[in-house]
């Protein structure tokens, strides 16, 4: 046991002239297995590479560990399996590596196999077997669970118990519920470290939260009190100011100025001690939640379906060089059926969302959709994406005001809003396409793998919005947490 000590962290990148981290300290211990959270662009991947040494900043990193990072870059995929993973823990012995393979649940054949050939679930068990087995090493994972099926992510979680020593980046609440026993949380003013997993840091958050809103509530009161009590004093002091300048009258007799003059003073005084108190009250309450990220409400607006079928599909499969690449399915889509498509890697998932979102996709069966209906999609790719905000909204004719309110209440900064579509980060990607699809009215919503690469807060808002809203809405997503509220209806492809 050892402690990672950070003290005075300070990063900006390069021609930004916000700092991503001012004067940031802590301490973890090497022993810890922490979840590290955080809005999209908080700069979690950007902490990571701080610690393995790949930015430079201000402040002191001490540890008497040497960091490895998750993804890894294979230099030569075309080796062996195993050649791979002995060229990563260089001192391990094979059968190390069969024993954590074997905890992986892969098939020990993998290692014999060139590592290109392997399949990418089979891939992320190879390289967490080779960077688990170095000697004196703490892991830096960045969301290895990206784009793995629901059998292999609970693999990985499964392994990920049994290990220590590591912080991982994951949205997914399942993972950060089963494996960390502490959370490293980046908030608007800092970083902030709790021991638990995260529903326990979410009853902390949401207690502090309520807490702190009720206080907020409170000042917000006592601020509208202290303006008019200011008022008040300020417009008597004015009025004895005016009494005090008034020339002499031969039918009200002579003024004291003096009398007046102190009177005048002694008001002013208190309007101004008011007012301070005021200043003092505004300011406490600015800072009052700034540390919390709150979670805004947002809306869909669904359009209003009539009963019986709206999609019917019989006896469908999807075909790839001649052949089909599930089973024949049978479904039908009404009204209000929030239908997840369940499948492991390979099985035509989004190609069933694409043929049904109206793309030619060659399929063989029957698929009948209801004249006129209006289909919002969201693809799993974002790698179209190019332009301005301003112009990707005039593209697609979106009202403005909606496009960028909805944004806002995703997480997007103001400095993210000027920047190109393809300089910012995967999920940030994905929230301008989920914007669009917020901003339209639809009798279905087709949502393929919606909330890769989203922070918590956000799905837990988009949770929100189905579960109010109720919209009709077809599917794929690997996050279980998400399934298990939000699915009312699976439809399971089988190769």
């Amino acid at each position: 046991m050892s402690l990672i000590s950070v003290k005075n962290l300070t990063f900006s990148y390069d021609g930004n002239s916000d700092y991503l981290f001012s004067g940031i300290s802590f301490d973890i211990d090497t022993d810890w297995k922490l979840g590290l959270i955080g809005r999209n662009g908080k700069g979690k991947t950007t902490l990571l590479k701080i610690l393995k040494g790949d930015y430079e900043c201000s402040g002191k990193i001490t540890s008497n560990v040497s960091f490895s990072y998750f993804p890894f870059k294979v230099k030569e995929p075309n080796r062996k399996t195993v050649d791979i993973i002995k060229k990563i823990a260089k001192d391990a012995y094979d059968w190390e590596i069969e024993k954590e393979i074997n905890l992986l649940k892969a098939k020990k054949d993998i290692l014999n196999r060139s590592f290109e050939s392997l399949s990418g679930g089979e891939q992320v068990k190879a390289l967490l077997v080779g960077l688990f087995l170095r000697e004196n090493n703490f892991l830096l994972l960045d969301e290895p669970t990206s784009h793995l099926d629901l059998e292999t992510r609970e693999n990985l979680i499964d392994y990920l118990k049994k290990k220590k020593g590591f912080i991982v980046v994951s949205h997914e609440r399942d993972l950060l519920n089963k494996v960390v026993d502490h959370i490293i949380s980046i908030n608007n003013t800092g970083i902030e470290i709790q021991k638990g997993n995260f529903e326990s840091f979410k009853e902390n958050r949401d207690f502090k939260e309520n807490f702190l809103k009720e206080k907020n509530e409170k000042l917000e009161k006592a601020i509208k009190d202290l303006k008019k009590a200011s008022k008040k004093t300020r417009n008597f002091a004015e009025k004895s100011e005016k009494q005090k300048s008034k020339k002499h009258n031969k039918n009200e007799g002579m003024i004291d100025k003096g009398f007046l003059g102190h009177k005048s003073a002694k008001i002013m005084k208190k309007s101004k001690v008011l007012e301070k108190r005021i200043d003092k009250a505004i300011s406490e309450k600015t800072g009052l939640l700034k540390s919390i990220d709150t979670q805004e409400t947002l809306k869909l607006s669904p359009l209003e379906n009539r009963k019986g079928a709206l999609i019917l599909v019989n006896d469908l499969k999807i075909i790839y060089e001649n052949k089909g690449i599930f089973s024949p399915v049978s479904f039908e889509i009404k009204d209000k059926q929030r239908v997840l498509i369940k499948g492991k890697n390979g099985t035509g998932k989004s190609s069933l969302l694409k043929l049904i979102a109206g793309e030619n996709v060659p399929f063989e069966g029957n698929i009948d959709i209801l004249n006129g209906l209006k289909i919002s999609y969201v693809p799993q790719n974002t790698k179209f994406l190019k332009g301005s905000i301003e112009n990707y909204i005039e593209a697609e004719k979106i009202d403005s005001t909606l496009f960028k309110t909805v944004l806002s209440k995703m997480g997007f900064s103001r400095t993210e809003f000027l920047r190109g579509l393809e300089d910012l980060s995967e999920g940030q990607k994905k929230k301008i396409l989920l914007t669009k699809s917020f901003c339209e009215k639809a009798n279905v919503y087709i949502w393929d793998e919606p909330l890769n690469y989203l922070d918590i807060l956000t799905r837990e808002q988009i949770e929100e919005a189905i579960l109010n809203f109720e919209p009709t809405i077809i599917f794929v997503e690997h996050d279980s947490t998400f399934s298990e509220k939000i699915a009312n209806k699976i439809v399971s492809l089988e190769k």
